[in-house]
């Protein structure tokens, strides 16, 4: 992995809490310079202010993944502070107040959550590619789910459903359009204890954010276009 100044540089989209929070601990502690997004300021920056209490690199900037001119001044803010980017961890995502099964849902619905949790990914990923060009080993991470995978695609959370499929198909063209530049893979992380998964989810959030590091960080650079749970190539 690239370090210049001593670490490598890592964007986590919606680090604010839950398994992107978590991420963002686990890279900083393995020594990366971690750039913690979110919509919201002040939860933003108190999660950051948080990871940086210790001896943690952890800098916080707002970004709203829907927005261009958000993406536009992040982008920038890389290349003044630091010219390049090491990693992408766009793990930003919703499941909207309005989700249902197909024949019910909403396309307004559908709309907004194709909006942040695949096209937001496709968007950044176009803006920041010039920035990973410039590092060693860069990688990007895109946070799916097993619901968005064909071979688990049953019925409800249609718009969620959807938009991971989708997000899936982002990681595999990127992969393709990307190959001997920058790795690209999708991870599962399970079923994790957040406030998405709610409080019966089987896996704690640090076991959900272990794949996405070790994608980050550790596994090969020949490792791209790959669906992954728990360090695991699984189906799409």
């Amino acid at each position: 992995m690239a370090r210049a100044g001593g670490e490598p540089v890592a964007v986590v989209t919606g680090g604010d809490r839950g398994i992107g929070f978590e991420i963002c601990r686990q890279l900083a502690a393995r020594g990366a310079g971690v750039v913690l997004t979110a919509r919201e300021r002040a939860a933003g920056e108190a999660a950051a202010n948080k990871l940086a209490g210790g001896t943690h690199a952890v800098t916080f900037h707002p970004l709203d993944v829907t927005d261009g001119a958000s993406i536009e001044t992040l982008r920038d803010f890389l290349k003044d502070t630091y010219g390049r980017l090491d990693v992408l961890i766009n793990n930003a995502g919703i499941i909207a107040k309005g989700e249902a099964p197909a024949l019910k849902v909403d396309l307004a619905t559908v709309r907004q959550t194709l909006e942040t949790n695949a096209l937001g990914p496709q968007h950044l990923t176009q803006a920041l590619v010039p920035l990973l060009k410039r590092g060693t080993s860069p990688r990007i991470v895109n946070m799916s789910s097993g619901m968005g995978a064909l071979t688990d695609n049953h019925g409800g959370y249609a718009a969620y459903r959807m938009s991971k499929t989708l997000l899936n198909a982002v990681t595999a063209i990127l992969a393709a359009e990307l190959a001997g530049a920058v790795a690209v893979n999708s991870v599962c992380p399970g079923w994790v204890k957040t406030d998405m998964g709610g409080r019966n989810a089987t896996r704690e959030v640090a076991e959900g954010a272990d794949t996405a590091v070790w994608l980050a960080l550790d596994a090969p650079a020949t490792l791209t276009g790959k669906f992954v749970r728990d360090r695991k190539v699984i189906p799409w």
